[in-house]
């Protein structure tokens, strides 16, 4: 059989060549044959040298992305069975995997499989298909999951907006065995949380900032906690657990501030020294401000304010405009814990945000320490793009 081919534009293999796995709809010279969408094609140079094997997105700017660099090898049920088993047991050896029975198994571009996203809550597996390629694959991939973690269910929740780009449409529901989907009860560093995988945001609880929640325990002892964006609880019952005086945990979402009801009923804590606010974040921390209120720590882990680079300019205000308020209400030398998990916001940027804020409110503050993903969202050298958290740990001057 003869294998669709995308040729790309006289210099444009250079990316492919650096090992990065997106092919871009610019960067394309020709298509030769008529791929359907998620389809595996030939990458070649304008001179005609193979370089690599792909699945074709007809609809979105990402015209390619890369399964391997390997032309000759196969794209197969087996290339899929020995990429997941590769990524189940880089988790495995993890040290957090003696800690946590909820990891990322599979973290997309980062594990060479763009567009699958895999995450782990006790004896549950969340898919997310959110690219053709994996679409095309996805019942090889399912099955492939199903042997490997010798999990009792798996759970779709292809419903993020991407899809819409790759001409998908959402999807959501058990596709492997079945269970209550509300709440998944899981164990993190010796602390009960339920998730709920069906209508929890992205798949159902942040992963991402686990060892961050962990740090954050470890800073607490002592000191009046605001967390700001608390979503389910994960940095609130963390702090109370570290030794916090008192807990004030806000959110918009009623439905998640139910759920972190139940995590603190889930655990042996203080429940006299927490208290759940449903507000708008920005207005309560302006209300906070007014009041005169203050606090000895100040976590800020808002939802993704940039999905896309077009936004970032109005993302920058959001950012600084939450770091301004939570720098106003710090006690002096006290901590702020501010982060950003849109990956059109590069670090630098986000200093530089965090820095004007400071300068607005009249405050000195300095970075004690920077934060990231944990080890089970791993970023591939060649794929910076796979590194969207990013933190810092500030102390306001005394």
């Amino acid at each position: 059989m003869t294998r669709a081919a995308l040729v790309l534009a006289p210099g444009r293999e250079k990316s492919v060549r650096r090992r990065h796995p997106w092919i871009f709809e610019g960067a394309v010279a020709r298509l030769e044959g008529e791929p359907g969408a998620g389809e595996t094609v030939l990458v070649r140079s304008d001179a005609g040298e193979p370089l690599a094997l792909a699945a074709y997105s007809p609809r979105s700017q990402i015209r390619a992305r890369i399964w391997t660099f390997d032309p000759r090898e196969a794209v197969d049920r087996a290339f899929f069975a020995a990429r997941i088993g590769a990524a189940l047991r880089l988790r495995e050896a993890l040290p957090a995997a003696r800690h946590t029975n909820a990891l990322r198994l599979v973290y997309a571009e980062s594990d060479g499989l763009p567009g699958l996203v895999v995450d782990r809550y006790a004896d549950v597996l969340v898919a997310q298909f959110l690219s053709a390629g994996a679409e095309r694959w996805r019942a090889e991939i399912l099955d492939a999951l199903e042997q490997a973690s010798g999990c009792a269910a798996i759970y779709e929740r292809s419903d993020a907006e991407v899809r819409a780009l790759e001409g998908l449409a959402p999807r959501a529901g058990f596709v492997r065995g079945s269970r209550e989907a509300r709440r998944c009860p899981i164990v993190e560093y010796g602390l009960q949380f339920r998730v709920d995988v069906a209508e929890g945001q992205k798949t159902g609880f942040f992963l991402d900032q686990r060892e961050n929640r962990q740090r954050i325990r470890a800073l607490a002892a002592g000191r009046e906690v605001l967390d700001a964006f608390c979503y389910t609880g994960g940095f609130a019952l963390a702090a109370l657990a570290g030794g916090a005086r008192r807990v004030l945990a806000v959110d918009s979402s009623a439905a998640a501030l139910e759920v972190a009801r139940e995590n603190l009923a889930a655990n042996a804590l203080d429940a006299a020294r927490i208290a759940f606010e449903r507000a708008d974040v920005f207005a309560f921390l302006r209300q906070l401000r007014d009041r005169g209120a203050r606090f000895d720590l100040v976590i800020l882990d808002p939802p993704k304010f940039a999905p896309t680079a077009a936004q970032a300019k109005a993302a920058a205000r959001a950012y600084k405009d939450i770091n301004l308020l939570a720098l106003k209400l710090l006690a002096p030398g006290g901590l702020l814990a501010t982060f950003s998990c849109s990956g059109a916001i590069a670090p630098p940027l986000f200093q530089s945000i965090v820095a004007g804020a400071a300068r607005d409110a009249g405050v000195q503050a300095k970075i004690l320490e920077r934060f990231g993903a944990g080890a089970d969202h791993p970023v591939a050298l060649e794929f910076p793009e796979g590194e969207y958290l990013k933190g810092l740990l500030l102390v306001r001057a005394a």
